[in-house]
C-alpha cells in the first residue's frame, strides 16, 4: 500500500461513491471526467483493490468502497473543518471589524426549516461578516469529526469533550387543521383516532424510537393504521396544514395558525429535551460562540421563557466521564 495517499484521491472516490459515475463526480466537483477517473485509478493502486465496478447504470462501489466511505467523509468533514477555521482567522485585513469566520450549524429538518431562520436572520444582522452553513438533517451530525460545529438536538449529548446548554422542553401534541375536523368531526378520546386519517411514519426512525414509550401507550397507533406515511417530518407538517389528517408537530408550530387546532391534550403529549451543543474547543472562539449563544438566546424564546429552568443560560460540558 502506497503511504501519504493525498486527498483528492479520497475526495473524487466520494464524489464517484455519492454520484454513481465519473461524469456525475466531475459536475459535483467542478474537475474534468478524465481527472476523476485517474484520481480513483490512482487510489485503487495506492490501496491495492478494487473500489468500483462497471454495470448498466453506471459505477456499483464493492463492500471495500462501502466500507471505506465512513473515513473518507471523516476526512471531508476535517478537510471542511480546516477551511472553516482558516476562514475564521482570515488575513488580518478584518482587525476591529467584529466576529467573521464561517460556522456550520446541524439541527433536525423542521427545526432547521420552521425554527431558525429568523434567529439565523437576527446573528446575521448583528455579524454581517459571519458566514452561517445550516445543515437540515435528522441525522445527528458527529460534532467530534467537525461534521458541525455547533448542534442542536433533541437529547443531552453524550460525549465529555462537547459541551452544552439546556433550553428546556419543546412540546408536541396531535393536531389537525380546522377544514379537516368540520369535515370528519373532532375526535375526543384516544380511541377515536381509529375512525380518522392518521399522519404518521413509514420507517421507525430514531425519534420514534425514542419516543416509543409515548406511543405505545395509544392503541391502534402504529404504521399499520396511518392512513399518511412519510419519515419526513417536513412532509407531515406539510400533510396536517393542508388538512389532510391528524398528526404530531410541535405546540410552537401549531400556535402560529389560528386553522391548526391542539387535539386530546390531556391524554397525549410529548416533550423533547433540547439543548445546544459544540465541541469544547471551539468555546473560545468569537464566531463559534457568538452562534452559539444567538441559539441558545432564540430557541429559548421559542420554547418558552416560563419552561425556562434556572440552570439554563450555561455552557457546561455535556458529560464527565467518558464516551460509552
Amino acid at each position: 500500500m502506497t503511504p501519504d495517499i493525498g486527498w483528492e484521491l479520497y475526495r473524487s472516490f466520494l464524489g464517484v461513491l455519492r454520484e454513481g459515475s465519473l461524469s456525475g463526480a466531475a459536475r459535483a466537483l467542478g474537475i474534468t471526467q478524465p481527472t476523476a477517473g485517474r484520481h480513483v485509478a490512482a487510489l485503487e493502486a495506492a490501496l491495492g483493490v478494487v473500489l468500483f465496478t462497471r454495470s448498466q447504470v453506471g459505477l456499483l462501489p464493492t463492500d471495500i468502497a462501502l466500507a471505506l466511505r465512513t473515513h473518507a467523509e471523516a476526512m471531508e468533514s476535517t478537510a471542511a473543518s480546516l477551511r472553516r477555521v482558516a476562514s475564521s482567522q482570515g488575513d488580518g485585513s478584518g482587525a476591529g471589524q467584529g466576529v467573521r469566520g464561517v460556522v456550520r450549524i446541524s439541527a433536525s429538518e423542521v427545526v432547521s426549516v420552521e425554527v431558525l431562520p429568523p434567529i439565523v436572520a437576527r446573528l446575521r444582522e448583528a455579524h454581517p461578516l459571519l458566514k452561517v452553513e445550516l445543515v437540515a438533517t435528522n441525522r445527528v451530525q458527529d460534532l467530534l469529526r467537525r461534521e458541525a460545529d455547533i448542534a442542536v438536538r433533541m437529547v443531552r449529548p453524550q460525549q465529555e469533550q462537547l459541551v452544552a446548554r439546556r433550553i428546556g422542553h419543546i412540546a408536541l401534541g396531535f393536531h389537525a387543521h380546522r377544514d379537516y375536523l368540520a369535515r370528519h368531526g373532532t375526535p375526543r378520546r384516544i380511541e377515536d383516532l381509529a375512525g380518522h386519517a392518521v399522519i404518521g411514519h413509514d420507517q421507525p426512525t430514531a425519534f420514534v424510537r425514542s419516543a416509543g414509550k409515548s406511543f405505545k401507550s395509544i392503541e391502534g397507533y402504529s404504521r399499520e393504521a396511518f392512513s399518511l406515511r412519510s419519515d419526513s417530518d417536513l412532509t407531515q407538517l406539510a400533510l396536517i396544514r393542508a388538512g389532510a389528517g391528524i398528526g404530531v408537530c410541535q405546540l410552537g408550530l401549531a400556535r402560529r395558525s389560528e386553522a391548526l387546532v391542539h387535539l386530546l391534550p390531556r391524554a397525549f403529549s410529548l416533550k423533547l429535551d433540547t439543548w445546544v451543543t459544540m465541541h469544547e474547543d471551539l468555546r473560545h472562539s468569537p464566531h463559534c460562540r457568538a452562534a452559539f449563544d444567538a441559539l441558545a438566546d432564540g430557541l429559548q424564546q421559542y420554547v418558552g421563557g416560563a419552561e425556562a429552568p434556572a440552570a439554563q443560560g450555561k455552557m457546561t460540558r455535556a458529560r464527565t466521564r467518558a464516551p460509552q
